[in-house]
């Protein structure tokens, strides 16, 4: 189960302004999701999609479970026809039959009203597309949306989505509205253009329908493959809600991201620079590659940021002609044998010049002493000096000795 983050603490050095030191998050309303919270103030969620066909039930059983095993949090499937819909009930059942209880968000797209309700009864949470959910065959002859017209439709979806929402308003499930970049409703288009303003503005006309119905136990998602149009809706969302008195929790993305290097560059470039913002309640790395590579990049985009302690810290420098060892090739034998450690900051220093100085915040250190020796630290404090080849195995012992080791595995 989640626990609540720690407060905010600051930096009441005298000699110094106080400077927050963690991220201030926007307030957001809690929203369950099975057992995890998204919002309230709660860790920021992780989130992934599986691959499989939601047809094949083993092997949904398989990949859900999968990354729920690595940390995955919340998983979503997609549901394209009815039997799709009537294939969750299985895999929930399987699930905790063969593993555990996992949440589940489902995709519901294209005229979907149907699919929707039968998914409703089976899973945590629906995510729909507002630019699909009632979807409007583009007409190449239209130069413009009346008022009428553009009411007409919005009287249509909101006639549409009501049974779903009091579906999952009188089960006490969730929804997220996942607004796409590159499926606004052609409406949207004609009235806002392909701007983040369309992409808010298309989100705030489902959300006032669901508010209409009293349900609220819903999540924002403002989704592009390009960063500045994603950082822009965002931002744009949060001001737009915060002037409406509206605090939904807002679900982090940059869509097709791609793969390799630049695909976790591109993401950690719009997720990132959001969360340091306080922006973002539940995040999902998109990589066109397997759903399990998503895991790790997520974490490490929280933990970076201060969000989340799943792994040890590593803090190292880049090396320089005072350093006294092989600086890569030492810090991948600590890291080999402390990576499986959780909450620890390790830090690893070239020399004595700036090492103490610019690893004070770490629980250990390696540090360069002399040509052929190395000193270890607790904190602040220099514990021993030992023989480089010593060193990876007396900063184990000295972990081992504080208690706070455990065996890998």
């Amino acid at each position: 189960m989640q626990t609540l983050p720690t407060p905010t603490t600051t930096n009441t050095a005298s000699t110094t302004p106080a400077f927050e030191t963690t991220i201030k998050r926007r307030k957001t309303r809690p929203v369950r999701v099975g057992d995890v919270t998204i919002g309230g103030g709660y860790p920021v969620v992780v989130q992934s999609m599986i691959n499989e066909d939601t047809l094949d039930i083993d092997g949904s059983v398989a990949a859900i479970r999968r990354l729920h095993e690595i940390g995955c949090e919340i998983v979503r499937v997609t549901v394209p026809s009815m039997a799709h819909a009537r294939a969750l009930s299985e895999i929930k059942q399987k699930l905790k039959q063969t593993y555990q209880d996992v949440p589940i968000v489902a995709d519901v797209h294209h005229n979907g009203m149907k699919i929707a309700l039968e998914v409703a009864k089976h899973i945590e949470k629906v995510r729909i597309n507002p630019g699909l959910y009632v979807f409007e065959k583009p007409d190449s002859n239209r130069t413009e949306y009346t008022k009428a017209e553009f009411d007409e439709i919005g009287d249509k979806i909101a006639d549409t989505l009501k049974p779903l929402v009091i579906s999952l308003r009188d089960q006490g499930k969730a929804m997220r509205i996942g607004v796409n970049h590159g499926s606004l409703a052609e409406r949207m288009l004609f009235t806002y253009g392909d701007t983040p303003e369309g992409m808010v503005e298309s989100a705030l006309e489902f959300i006032r329908i669901c508010e209409s119905l009293d349900f609220h136990n819903i999540v924002i998602s403002l989704k592009a493959s390009r960063v500045p149009v994603m950082l822009a809706a965002y931002r744009l969302m949060a001001q737009r809600m915060d002037a409406e008195g509206m605090d939904y929790p807002l679900h982090l993305g940059v869509t097709e991201a791609g793969d390799g290097e630049y695909g976790r560059i591109k993401s950690t470039a719009g997720i990132a620079t959001l969360l340091a913002d306080g922006i973002g309640d539940t995040i999902r790395v998109s990589l066109t590659e397997s759903p399990e590579k998503e895991i790790p990049v997520c974490y490490s985009i929280l933990q970076a940021l201060g969000l989340r302690k799943t792994m040890v810290e590593y803090v190292a420098c880049p090396s320089c002609g005072r350093t006294l060892f092989n600086l890569e090739e030492v810090l991948h034998k600590v890291r080999e044998a402390t990576n499986h450690l959780t909450g620890l900051d390790i830090a690893v220093m070239g020399c004595i010049v700036n090492g103490p100085g610019e690893m004070a915040d770490a629980d250990y250190g390696y540090v360069g002493k002399t040509p052929g020796f190395i000193s270890l630290y607790r904190g602040r404090e220099e514990i021993k000096k030992v023989p480089e080849d010593k060193g990876v195995e007396e900063l184990i012992n000295l972990i081992k000795a504080d208690g706070l080791w455990v065996e890998p595995g």
